[in-house]
């Protein structure tokens, strides 16, 4: 069983000897909320508390609810995007990547639509239980950083607003996983502080997870240009969109460095500038590179192609900055 949920954590699919009947009620939840990506939200998480417990003492319990609550927002959001690019009819057709590189809650059979909406609902309820109890114990501004990211949420893919159809679904994206979820989660921790300086530490990782949405919306430039879906690599060109995300990598680092020698953050987050060899030796080459024709052996998530190697590069980027928060901690260096 652990076997069969790391697998999908892994790769966003059930084991290939498993059949949808097969599944257990986890591994079906794992896969209908795409948990394969929470890490980013998880990674989000970690760093806002990291930089709270820098700043001085923090409530540990507070910390493991606004955790708790940023990855059920990620779990609402990624089926609010099932649940209205299927009713919007982005994602009805046979070939279009979302129902490809992994089953889609309504088209594979799984849930109804409104099945769908009823679990969507229930996760947000979660979330508002939780918000609640934060704002009663720490303050009522909780509840701007929830609304401002439901509504990013919602209207990323519902209408009349749709933001990815205009080109605006990254900028939300670098919104809700930079300054609100890292945001959010010190202003939380630390008891309702929120110093300007905090903003600028979500930063580069925001961009991050940026990087990622852009590698996906590449994957998927003709099926959305032919479906009207005018997200920024079909405004941009794929020529143009490869070269920003190779600029959002670089970004990445230089804004690292530039908030160590402004004594934002220390030394220690430095250590991040350790994934700069994954880049070069993996990232930069696949985005240097044509997609392959066809799936390779033992990959996952086809035809998603360029956002598997801008995600594994934000776990390993995002995992040495949360190694080097931790060691400012630790052993500081003035």
């Amino acid at each position: 069983m652990w076997k069969r949920w790391y697998t999908i954590i892994q790769g966003c699919n059930l084991p290939d000897e498993i059949t949808m009947e097969e599944a257990d009620f986890i591994s079906r939840w794992l896969v209908i909320t795409r948990a394969c990506v929470f890490s980013m939200t998880l990674i989000s998480g970690i760093i806002g508390g990291l930089l709270a417990l820098a700043a001085g003492p923090i409530n540990w319990w507070y910390w493991l609810l606004a955790v708790i609550g940023i990855i059920l927002a990620h779990a609402a959001n990624n089926m609010i995007n099932d649940y209205f690019d299927y009713r919007n009819g982005t994602d009805e057709s046979d070939d279009y990547p979302r129902g490809l590189y992994s089953p889609h809650p309504i088209r594979s059979g799984w849930l109804s639509p409104t099945k769908l909406m009823n679990a969507i609902l229930i996760v947000n309820l979660l979330d508002l239980i939780i918000a609640i109890y934060l704002a009663v114990q720490v303050g009522w501004q909780i509840f701007l950083f929830a609304l401002v990211g439901l509504f990013i949420s919602v209207f990323y893919v519902a209408k009349p607003i749709q933001l990815k159809h205009k080109g605006l679904g990254e900028l939300g994206v670098f919104l809700i996983w930079g300054p609100l979820m890292i945001g959010g989660t010190y202003f939380v921790v630390s008891g309702g502080a929120m110093p300007t300086w905090v903003l600028a530490a979500s930063i580069p990782y925001g961009l991050s997870v940026t990087t990622v949405l852009i590698g996906k919306h590449i994957d998927k430039l003709k099926p959305d240009a032919r479906n009207g879906v005018k997200t920024l690599p079909v405004l941009l060109g794929e020529e143009q969109s490869l070269f920003l995300n190779k600029l959002l990598f670089i970004a990445f680092h230089i804004i690292v460095i530039i908030l160590v020698l402004t004594q934002t953050l220390g030394f220690w987050v430095l250590l991040s500038l350790l994934a700069i060899p994954k880049l070069v030796r993996e990232t930069w080459p696949k985005y240097s590179e044509p997609r392959p024709a066809e799936k390779p052996e033992n990959y996952p998530v086809w035809p998603l192609w360029f956002v598997s190697w801008a995600f594994r590069y934000n776990r390993r980027a995002g995992g040495l900055f949360i190694l080097g928060l931790i060691l400012n901690l630790i052993i500081p260096v003035a």
